[in-house]
């Protein structure tokens, strides 16, 4: 995979992030008590456990697969199906479900079909697809199975939640948030805007949002796997997607052929009940980030000014430090290549570190990044032009396309899709008000990312629909089918802490632990591609097995920070 389609992917996702957070809630009354458990069985269903809550006797879809629109996606089929909206009356009014899939290419050995789960909630699974195509698995895996991708419901092609009456409309509200408020009068507004933004969302999308759960997910995909002729589900998620994972398994534990869940979540913080924790604390994104932000620091200083911008500056966790406080009392403006500038501020700059710790084979971009904002808000000095040979400048990117790779010069894209798993999944404090003392708390243990994540799932406590027919647990897994668990050492969005907590609810989970930086696999370790690779087509892997990245950070020639400040903006 090129290093071009790991970002364009991990923006995808990123992007969903960054403006939804993970995870909201159903949320909580007035008073303040926690929402009783969703989990119970459609209508008709004994509810004599995880079983019986997963056995929905709904119309099986019939998949009509055709070409694909759009340039490049040529060897991918695509189709839409209809699924019940509500499964308590699976015979009544019905949802689009999108998918697509990647044949396999040796169609006499196909094992069966491949479901996939990028994370989000609310990220693409189509278009992600389309992105990635062969490069995300082995030749191996796309031999043997016909990879599917599909937009979980309410997102992308399957009848999506939006919260205004246009794009256009929802673009110019985004675009007038920051990532989050620093000071009291920025949050007090900033939770006007979000009860505004709650507000609009469920006026617009609050009938798709009440059905949109992922245990309604789940009962999708098993349409799905059944649809597709397979007797078992073979499935990989990454980061929210284990989420899903446990919940299929939870409902469905007798068809589950093969599970890999990367970059897997503390479910019983997902869903929260009884907590009244803020999610963002919960999920463990500010410690997480915290974490491989001190790695990111310590790789750079070892690497000296040779091999990181930032180190010819000082102490590079010094010199972000003193950026943070210096955007703090102003902004910075970037020049973009339409004659124009983008103000960048301190939420900007630690929304922008946390997006680009998901992939390590761009903290070279990061450290560009930081360092040239370091010179222009004027908190340190910048250092003497080097004195070596010219370099040919158009391979060398500058600080604005450095920040149109991040998606901070592209339209925001529409995050109703995330918000209809969020704000019916899990618990939420259910008092706006507390967020701000809350959110100073985290702030204090992990300093800036616990005030970015701290705001997660702020938007659903204005958002007031609950799914009946979600599932919050219990979580201690039944199937008897092998999973295969995997945790990178270091990773800002999914602590590698919840790896073996996750894997222990399995009867049978088998560890992989990457050595290494950033978040899920994807397009890291050829190593761990291979162990995948075995696992879903042969169902053998080892527990405990490690596997180290293909690219270590900053083993490379740095660029001089003086002549890639001297670039014109392309």
């Amino acid at each position: 995979m090129t290093t071009r389609a790991v970002r364009a992917a991990t923006s995808s996702l990123a992007a969903i992030l960054l403006l939804g957070g993970l995870p909201a809630v159903a949320a909580a009354g007035p008073g303040g008590d926690s929402p009783s458990s969703a989990g119970g069985a459609p209508s008709g269903v004994a509810a004599t456990g995880p079983t019986a809550v997963g056995q929905v006797d709904a119309p099986v879809p019939q998949i009509a697969w055709g070409p694909c629109e759009g340039d490049g996606v040529e060897a991918f089929e695509c189709a839409s199906v209809e699924v019940p909206t509500d499964y308590d009356n699976p015979q009544g009014r019905t949802t689009t479900i999108g998918l697509t899939r990647l044949p396999a290419t040796d169609a006499d050995a196909r094992i069966g079909s491949l479901f996939t789960n990028f994370g989000g909630p609310g990220g693409p699974g189509v278009e992600t697809l389309h992105l990635l195509g062969g490069s995300l698995f082995d030749d191996d895996v796309l031999a043997r199975f016909d990879v599917v991708g599909f937009d979980p419901r309410a997102v992308g092609t399957s009848d999506p939640a939006t919260c205004f009456r246009d794009a256009e409309r929802e673009s110019a509200f985004l675009a007038g948030l920051p990532a989050f408020p620093v000071d009291d009068r920025e949050e007090i507004r900033y939770l006007g805007q979000m009860a505004a933004f709650g507000a609009s969302c469920t006026v617009f999308s609050g009938d798709r949002i009440a059905h949109s759960s992922t245990a309604n997910v789940a009962r999708d995909m098993d349409l799905l796997r059944q649809a597709v002729g397979d007797e078992q589900l073979s499935y990989v998620g990454y980061s929210y997607g284990t989420v899903l994972g446990a919940t299929y398994a939870a409902l469905f534990p007798d068809r589950v052929r093969a599970m890999v869940l990367d970059g897997t979540m503390d479910v019983d913080a997902w869903s929260g009940v009884g907590s009244r924790e803020l999610v963002g604390a919960r999920i463990g994104q500010a410690a997480g980030a915290t974490e491989t932000f001190d790695e990111f620091a310590r790789l750079c200083g070892e690497a000296g000014q040779t091999g990181c911008a930032l180190a010819s500056l000082g102490d590079p966790a010094e010199v972000v430090e003193a950026t943070y406080a210096a955007l703090r009392e102003a902004p910075v403006d970037v020049p973009m290549p339409d004659g124009t500038s983008v103000p960048i501020g301190y939420p900007d700059t630690v929304a922008l570190v946390f997006q680009y710790l998901y992939e390590p084979v761009a903290w070279g971009d990061l450290d560009l990044t930081l360092a040239s904002l370091a010179v222009l808000s004027g908190a340190v000095e910048p250092p003497p032009a080097p004195e070596q040979q010219p370099r040919a400048t158009s391979t060398l990117p500058s600080l604005g396309e450095l920040l149109r790779r991040a998606g901070f010069a592209e339209d925001y894209a529409s995050v109703g899709g995330a918000l209809a798993s969020l704000c019916v999944d899990t618990t939420t404090p259910g008092r706006p008000w507390e967020y701000p003392a809350k959110v100073d708390a985290l702030d204090a243990q992990y300093p800036h990312f616990g005030r970015f994540r701290g705001w997660v799932g702020v938007q659903c406590e204005f958002v007031p629909v609950e799914d009946r027919d979600a599932f919050t647990g219990p979580w201690d897994q039944t199937t008897d089918a092998p999973v295969l668990v995997v945790g990178t050492r270091f990773d800002p969005a999914t602590p590698y802490g919840f790896t073996q907590p996750y894997a222990d609810r399995w009867p049978d989970a088998r560890v992989l632990t990457v050595e290494g930086w950033g978040h899920t696999i994807i397009g890291k370790s050829a190593c761990a591609d291979a162990a995948v690779a075995r696992y879903l087509v042969d169902l053998d892997a080892t527990d405990g097995a490690t596997c180290a990245q293909d690219v270590v950070p900053f083993q490379g020639p740095s660029v001089p920070l003086g002549e890639a400040m001297r670039l014109p903006v392309t």
